[in-house]
């Protein structure tokens, strides 16, 4: 389904008061001050063990400064913490097998060194055709960008490596530098712009720590997680950062190059810190199983100049899992098409949408039909140009990116059911999907 270019002319809680203090009682003596004294010794000792005991008789025990001394003559407490935490155990699993990326190009490149990590414009880089081998001569090439990944597999003697798709987009040789500093050459299995993941092949002997995947449909908002990559480069290689699980899943849109809309993508939101090189690192849960590909952040201001903070998004691992499978095993994600040229309804004048397309009043949203390419699956089926594509097996289809994503759900060989507003009549087609996207690039 391609976006073709058509000649169509002409979207107060109430504040709390402050409440005032109870005041103090005039008969206020001693006995008072016992009385409580007890009561809190009692509470004290029988929720903290004798806490209150402590507080009051070895206070020094605690790091409380001394300041009897002369000036000058300050002393480190001997005081520390022990900390066994869950997020330690969590991070010490997985640093060994995050790694960074690093993008190199010829020398005429133009980049700031970093991956094309910002706002949410451009996120989903280029399709695999732009993505070369690592063939070139080193000599001849300069670091572009540079990002993170995970390595999830080994397998006959090679390890595999997840990352962004963005992340090795417009590369002529890949490098992988392990979390101990071993650089090494990749080699590029394939990628898929759609998902903006690709998976790398290195060298296995070298790799001692291998991540495994947990299930990101059982996450929980409010979860705890961590980040781990490399913000800003490999100079700060194996950063990690903690945060929670601001949403399990989040609908944000996909865009090409261009900048235009090709469909959303379901993500997870979390204010755990993710910066420009992060991309393409494992979001992890507490047991340090990779439930996430971080991918994207919302960053600068928004619209209404609000400071934003926080935002960051990571690909779901239930997600990831099966894009890299079908990978490795193809090359390439196969996903239907329906072999139409398509428009936004929202972008055709009023006019045009009563006299060209005739629709009533009432509908508002939709796809137009502008056109169709070799073979399309969907003229066949008896869709025609100026049809007006409102839903697809009942789910609303409002822009082109909604019916990417209710098509993208289904597989090449499924029926679907298309309804639509033909001349000003609501109809329901039934589609085979016999085409693929790869079908309508050839």
């Amino acid at each position: 389904m391609d976006n073709g270019s058509h000649n169509f002319q002409e979207t107060p809680q109430n504040e709390q008061q402050p409440q005032r203090a109870p005041k103090k009682p005039k008969n206020s003596g001693w006995r008072q001050i016992a009385i409580v004294a007890v009561v809190a010794a009692l509470i004290g000792g029988g929720v903290g063990g004798g806490t209150a005991y402590l507080a009051i008789n070895h206070s020094q025990s605690l790091g409380v400064t001394d300041t009897s001394g002369k000036a000058g003559t300050t002393k480190i407490s001997n005081v520390s913490v022990n900390e066994n935490s869950a997020s330690e155990q969590a991070f010490a699993k997985v640093k060994g097998a995050v790694v960074s990326v690093v993008n190199m190009q010829k020398a005429e490149s133009n980049s700031d060194g970093l991956d094309t990590f910002g706002g949410l414009e451009g996120i989903f880089g280029q399709d695999s055709q732009s993505s070369s081998s690592s063939q070139s001569s080193s000599s001849s090439l300069q670091e572009a960008s540079e990002g993170s990944g995970v390595i999830y597999q080994k397998k006959d003697g090679k390890a595999y490596i997840v990352t962004n798709n963005h992340v090795v987009s417009g590369s002529d040789m890949l490098e992988v530098i392990l979390s101990d500093g071993t650089k090494l050459t990749a080699s590029l299995v394939g990628t898929d712009s759609t998902s903006d993941l690709a998976v790398l092949t290195i060298d296995g002997s070298k790799v001692n720590t291998v991540a495994s995947f947990g299930d990101s449909s059982k996450i929980a908002t409010g979860q705890t997680v961590l980040a781990i990559g490399s913000p800003l480069g490999s100079q700060y290689a194996t950063s990690v950062t903690k945060g929670i699980v601001s949403a399990k899943s989040r609908t944000v849109d996909v865009t090409d190059d261009s900048g235009n809309t090709t469909g959303q993508a379901t993500v997870i939101q979390t204010d755990a810190a993710i910066n420009s090189g992060n991309s393409g690192g494992p979001l992890i849960n507490l047991s340090g199983q990779v439930v996430g590909i971080n991918s994207m952040k919302l960053s600068g201001n928004s619209g209404s100049n609000a400071t934003i903070e926080g935002m960051g998004f990571a690909i779901p691992s239930d997600e990831v899992v099966s894009i890299i499978n079908q990978l490795v095993a193809n090359g390439k994600v196969v996903r239907p098409a329906l072999g139409i040229e398509v428009r936004d309804l929202s972008t055709v004048s009023a006019t045009q949408q009563k006299s060209v397309l005739k629709l009533p009043a009432s509908v508002t949203d939709g796809v137009v039909v502008a056109g169709f390419t070799s073979g399309s699956s969907a003229k066949s089926a008896g869709l025609k140009q100026y049809d007006v594509i409102t839903a697809l097996d009942g789910v609303s289809t409002s822009n082109t990116a909604a019916l990417h994503t209710q098509l993208y759900k289904h597989k090449v060989g499924d029926t679907i059911k298309l309804t639509l507003y033909r001349a000003g009549e609501q109809q329901t087609v039934s589609v085979k999907l016999s085409q693929t996207t790869s079908d309508l690039k050839n």
